[in-house]
């Protein structure tokens, strides 16, 4: 039988990264769900999430064209136990005009960069915009030509920045006859297929972050109409333009939560946090629930 060790260290090394010498158990603790409520009728629909380098502040982006920001309260556990908002904004295009719900507000992906700029990915009109303030207007970014070919209401859910300032995107869904998901990035004013990750039937990226350890992590979904959602976290190794095999970190079962759509990776002292925000789809059978994990 051959050595399992040196055949995940060959994987790793296939992949363009070598593996550590002595790997760690890797050890996922669940830590809580928050159900999230509000009055205004603009509350509900969150597709993307921030959290502040502490996990006691967040930003959180509706799928109809609106952001919030405000505090976490937590208990002395870490668990969150409020959540109170301070500011809120309903996003405009590069022209100053406010966008409305549908086609050119559908905003999905998140990301703040170290500068607190934020971007924001859309589907409907597929594009990337950045907001130096949420009360401003857009700050156009130029579209890969890869968008054309995006599916319709199955395109840029996913977005994250890294440490470098390097956006990250991907799309829910690709027409391919290979089994793989490219991942397109802006650097230095232009896109490029910074590389690709392995693709299924069942599970769709509609979330990702770069977390504090510099790793890729990519929310994914399953979704079986009446049988509910399910969700999925894998993380990858990045060194440029190479990628590592996938880790995985977690699944959940149909029904287990709600339609987790939103992902923010940051370092509580204890290891890696993973807080997840769900889209309830301004349906009432349907709730916002924030679902915390921790990763050692």
């Amino acid at each position: 039988m051959p050595d399992p060790r040196r055949a995940l260290i060959a994987a790793a090394l296939a992949w363009g990264l070598s593996a550590p010498a002595h790997a760690a158990a890797l050890i996922v603790d669940y830590l809580g769900t928050h159900v999230w409520t509000g009055t205004d009728e603009d509350f509900g629909g969150f597709s993307g999430i921030e959290m502040s380098a502490d996990g006691r502040s967040y930003t959180a982006l509706s799928d109809r064209g609106t952001v919030r920001w405000g505090s976490i309260e937590r208990d002395n556990q870490g668990r969150i136990r409020a959540l109170s908002t301070a500011g809120r904004a309903r996003l405009q295009d590069s022209t100053g005009t406010k966008l409305k719900p549908g086609y050119l507000g559908d905003a999905e992906g998140l990301a703040i960069d170290a500068e607190g700029r934020m971007f924001v990915s859309f589907e409907g009109l597929d594009r990337i915009a950045r907001f130096d303030d949420p009360d401003d207007p857009a700050e156009r970014i130029p579209p890969a030509s890869a968008f054309k070919a995006l599916v319709r209401n199955a395109g840029l859910e996913a977005l994250a920045i890294t440490p470098e300032g390097d956006l990250l995107t991907m799309p829910e869904r690709w027409e391919s006859s290979e089994p793989l998901t490219p991942v397109w990035r802006f650097r230095d004013g232009a896109w490029s297929t910074a590389f690709h990750l392995p693709r299924d039937e069942v599970w769709a990226p509609v979330g990702a972050d770069v977390g504090p350890d510099g790793k890729l992590y990519v929310l994914e979904r399953d979704f079986r109409g009446l049988r509910g959602f399910a969700s999925r976290v894998r993380r990858y190794a990045m060194e440029d333009d190479k990628i590592g095999p996938p880790e995985h970190i977690l699944t959940t079962s149909l029904m287990q939560f709600d339609n987790l759509e939103g992902i923010a990776v940051w370092a509580d002292g204890q290891g890696i946090r993973i807080t997840m925000i769900s889209d309830d789809n301004f349906l009432f059978v349907q709730r916002t629930e924030l679902v915390e994990y921790r990763v050692r």
